[in-house]
């Protein structure tokens, strides 16, 4: 669900099912755009993909389809706000291929000489030519201008350019004099918070050549703030109080600071420009100079520490300091210049970057990860397959994962499942909008698969469907004739079976419809009506789990996704697909017809389903249709029930089990089990986390739940 929705998905009936590979589509194109060459999903689509905030993927461990329809009352917040629902195909290794397995040890681009350590790691000079910084820019040195970025990195790394409609209203630093290798260095470097208009500057830190700090200012955002970021920008409310410099103050400041031919240094200075709205034409971005295979990017820690030999952004202090990481990506940059690009290539990173995460991985998890440890240094790096997560680090991004797998500060995959889902929901309030694309994973815990079996499951939500998709009609004369209550009870809808129940004083007819609107239709319109020469009454199964029907029915009828939906039936079967299209074009406002067909024999059914763009006019449809005739066929019609993914589970189910009459008229009333009200309670709790969590989305964030199931 996309918040200001901008997805849209032309699927309806039996089209709404959907594999891993298409839910990868939709997840790729989302995350990376046409920037990275991702194309547009085949089966929906997204419009203005650059203008999404973000992408969150919230999966339920233990769930699946199953447990949505189970527990379909106490997911309240879930089925009226989430409009599009698709019916995953089963995949051993989905969620493996989504975010990796526990400690994944990533190989892609794995550095040269990872067989060798101590003095040996060195690269020898024929290796320098693979390097992708020698590749680059070759091996000689050269001056500051040839690492400045030209216009067309500037445009596809998402840096504001002049004249372009996305920065209308950004003021140009008029730094247009030429360059030249003596031009002066700047570093620069922003602290940002979440408010209601999206990311805004809280503190900007511009230092000079010489590394003094020119300017180290607090900034008032302009819109309400929603969250002050502290774990990264060390800003707290208290601190922006007294605070009265504005963003357009900074800018005034900024604007005179810089001579005429300033050359900018930032790590991903894309960002602070775009958060400063300030456009600037030379720029030397450290996390593109750096350069790596397939367009990945090392961090500022990182390249501090591994080529100047600096800790910055240390755990042990509160948030990031700009001026620290202003001074660092520009003594980086100095770095490289004065040095050359062989030099920095003989620094080997990637094989450094390799090393430390091994060291992390050893500390954290010493007896199981050595071994792991010791292969990898003693064999050639393996190639397989990157895991999704994998594919979004090779493009610079940093993707959150939460729960029961969580990235740590290496960017590996790591089990922590003592981690409960209201710790899992507080840290993700915090750092879902730092992220643009994160992985929020809930669960029920053990205790819940061992108590609760899911054949025993499977079988109380067959059960219950079943009972819902049956009636029972009477009492009927003893030689009442079965082909006329077949025929007007047929003319609700599709009909799985039919039997006449004997144990009664006069006899009743049991039947069971193959959709949940033709049972519901049955029991409003032939309820006190004549059939067969009786006056009949309608009426569901008396058990203990359709007690809750009637609430359940009407939710249902009020589901966002039967919005505009409406149920027809009494079709003749002799008619085609255009005759309806014919017979139904006059209506307004008509987006899609959909005719369920049989699986063996392919005959479409005697109903139908008619969408419309606006519930308006499936309303005033639904007044129209009610009596009338198709081809000497009165037709009768009703909201929908059931959504295509709904109606094509709930056939699956009835063709593995079926009902035998006069069983279920009696059914011991039992109490809930305490095990069955805590499960319910804590699955109206999970819903309660997910409107939480959701609530706190910027506007335009794409907003995936996962039901996985157990296997």
């Amino acid at each position: 669900q996309e918040k200001s929705s901008r997805l849209s998905a032309a699927l309806f009936g039996e089209d709404c099912e959907i594999s891993p590979e298409q839910l990868y589509e939709l997840l790729k194109y989302a995350a990376l755009g046409k920037c990275h060459n991702a194309t547009q999903p085949s089966w929906c689509r997204i419009y203005r993909q650059s203008h999404l905030a973000g992408v969150v993927v919230i999966v339920l461990h233990e769930m699946s389809q199953l447990h949505f329809y189970k527990f379909y009352l106490q997911f309240k917040h879930l089925r009226k706000v989430f409009r599009h629902r698709f019916t995953l195909t089963p995949s051993a290794n989905f969620l493996a291929n989504l975010y990796g397995e526990q400690a994944n040890l990533k190989s892609q681009n794995t550095a040269q000489g990872l067989t060798s350590t101590g003095s040996e790691c060195a690269p020898k000079s024929s290796n320098l030519k693979c390097d992708p910084i020698i590749q680059k820019y070759g091996d000689k040195k050269q001056g500051l201008t040839s690492y400045t970025l030209t216009l067309e990195e500037q445009k596809k790394n998402d840096y504001p350019i002049k004249g372009s409609p996305e920065c209308k209203g950004y003021i140009y630093t008029e730094c247009d004099q030429q360059r030249t290798d003596n031009s002066p260095l700047f570093g620069l470097d922003c602290e940002m918070c979440l408010t209601a208009k999206g990311n805004e500057v809280t503190r900007v830190s511009l230092v000079d050549a010489e590394g003094q700090c020119l300017l180290n200012e607090l900034v008032k955002p302009e819109s309400t703030v929603v969250n002050y970021c502290t774990r990264f920008s060390g800003i707290t409310k208290k601190m922006l109080l007294p605070v009265k410099t504005k963003l357009s103050d900074i800018q005034t400041r900024l604007k005179k600071m810089l001579p005429h031919d300033a050359v900018l240094v930032g790590h991903s200075l894309n960002s602070d420009l775009q958060a400063l709205e300030m456009i600037h034409p030379s720029v030397i971005d450290t996390s593109l100079l750096f350069a790596r295979n397939g367009g990945r990017r090392f961090k500022l820690k990182f390249l501090a520490k591994a080529v100047l030999g600096k800790e910055i952004q240390c755990e042990q202090k509160l948030g990031h300091d700009p001026a620290e990481d202003a001074r660092a990506a520009l003594e980086l940059a100095q770095f490289f210049i004065e040095e050359g690009p062989a030099k920095v290539a003989e620094l080997n990173l990637e094989m450094l970057l390799t090393a430390e995460k091994l060291a992390e991985i050893s500390q954290n998890n010493a007896a199981l990860q050595r071994c792991r440890v010791q292969k990898q240094l003693n064999e050639p790096p393996r190639l397989s397959k990157p895991c999704f997560l994998d594919c979004l680090q090779v493009t610079g991004q940093k993707p959150l994962l939460l729960g029961r797998q969580e990235l740590d500060s290496s960017g590996l995959c790591q089990s922590n499942p003592s981690t409960s889902n209201k710790q899992i929901l507080q840290r993700a309030l915090e750092d879902v909008p730092l992220s643009t694309f994160s992985i929020i994973q809930f669960n029920l815990g053990p205790e819940y698969t061992a108590s609760h079996p899911l054949a025993e499951l499977r079988g109380k939500v067959r059960s219950k469907l079943t009972d819902m998709l049956t009636i029972y009609a009477g009492p009927f004369e003893e030689s009442f004739c079965l082909k006329s209550v077949q025929k007007e009870f047929g003319r609700c809808g599709p009909i799985q079976s039919l039997t006449v129940v004997t144990e009664t004083y006069q006899p009743y007819v049991c039947i069971q419809y193959e959709v949940l609107e033709g049972a519901q239709l049955a029991v409003e319109s032939l309820n006190g009506a004549e059939v067969a020469g009786s006056c009949i009454k309608v009426q569901r199964p008396v058990t203990a789990a359709m007690l809750d029907c009637d609430v359940l029915i009407k939710e249902l009828e009020l589901d966002i996704e039967n919005e505009g939906v409406i149920y027809v039936a009494g079709l003749k079967k002799s008619l085609a697909e255009t005759d309806l299209q014919e017979e139904f074009s006059q209506l307004k406002d008509l987006e899609t017809l959909f005719l369920p067909k049989d699986c063996q024999s392919g005959k479409h059914r005697n109903c139908c389903f008619l969408k419309f763009q606006k519930p308006q006019s499936a309303a005033h449809a639904l007044e129209l249709i009610n009596g009338w005739t198709v081809k000497g066929s009165k037709l009768r019609s009703r909201n929908a029930l059931a959504a295509g993914h709904l109606w094509r589970w709930i056939r699956l189910m009835n063709h593995s089990s079926g009902r035998q009459g006069g069983n279920i008229l009696h059914e011991n009333m039992e109490q809930l089990s305490d095990s069955e009200q805590n499960l319910r309670k804590k699955v109206k709790k999970l819903d309660h986390h997910i409107k939480k969590l959701y609530r706190s989305l910027q506007n335009n964030t794409l907003c995936v739940v996962l039901f996985p199931g157990l296997n």
